[in-house]
């Protein structure tokens, strides 16, 4: 397996958990989001992900190549191709519940933040720094807001009881950069808390952007 990713790339940090909890060896090939107005933007990338977004995967089956888009498509993929350990409960309604968690991140939060709105709100739209931050500190708050209620009600010593799911996956990296942003945490002990707990887990402190050979 090849994971197409970037360092700083949430995506390709959910899928590189994803991997290290399963410990599943998968050959790092980074695509600078940044370098030469972005090599997701090349020809060459433009044939795995026609989205130019990271990450991709490209697995083989048969003896033939093939390419995944993603984050959440790659790890069930992944969950279901190597099931153990699994990173979804075992019962259909925790299931929907833990998918509703990880799609609050994956498609409500993020999309909203990612690099190529940031630079659409600036280049396009004519935002300053300080707008631009105001954007990404509303839309984090928000999101974590309505999660950190659900984390009352569901969360243990992760997101959904004690075991990581695919909830968690998606939440640490979306923590981090709230982090790397300057968003205060306070309001939000259970996200927190899970922050603090992940982090005592190889998987998760492997997967971190700094750990990677072409951070920068």
């Amino acid at each position: 397996m090849k994971l197409y990713g970037y360092w700083r790339s949430s995506a390709a940090y959910r899928v590189r958990i994803a991997l290290n909890l399963k410990q599943l060896p998968a050959e790092q090939v980074s695509v600078h989001l940044v370098n030469n107005g972005g090599e997701q933007h090349s020809d060459a990338f433009h044939q795995l992900n026609p989205q130019h977004l990271v990450p991709a995967l490209v697995d083989s089956e048969d003896g033939a190549e093939f390419s995944l888009t993603q984050s959440l498509a790659i790890i069930e993929y992944l969950d279901e191709k190597y099931p153990q350990p699994s990173v979804l409960p075992e019962q259909i309604k925790d299931k929907a519940i833990v998918r509703a968690m990880a799609q609050s991140i994956a498609c409500e939060i993020h999309p909203l933040d990612n690099l190529r709105v940031l630079q659409y709100l600036v280049k396009e739209m004519g935002v300053d720094e300080n707008q631009k931050m105001a954007w990404y500190h509303h839309w984090i708050h928000l999101g974590f807001s309505a999660l950190e209620s659900q984390l009352v009600q569901y969360s243990g010593r992760y997101c959904f009881g004690d075991n990581v799911t695919l909830a968690d996956i998606c939440l640490i990296p979306q923590i981090y950069n709230a982090k790397r942003f300057n968003v205060a945490l306070d309001k939000y002990p259970n996200i927190s808390r899970i922050w603090d707990n992940c982090h005592q887990l190889s998987a998760f402190i492997n997967a971190a952007p700094e750990q990677q050979a072409d951070a920068s």
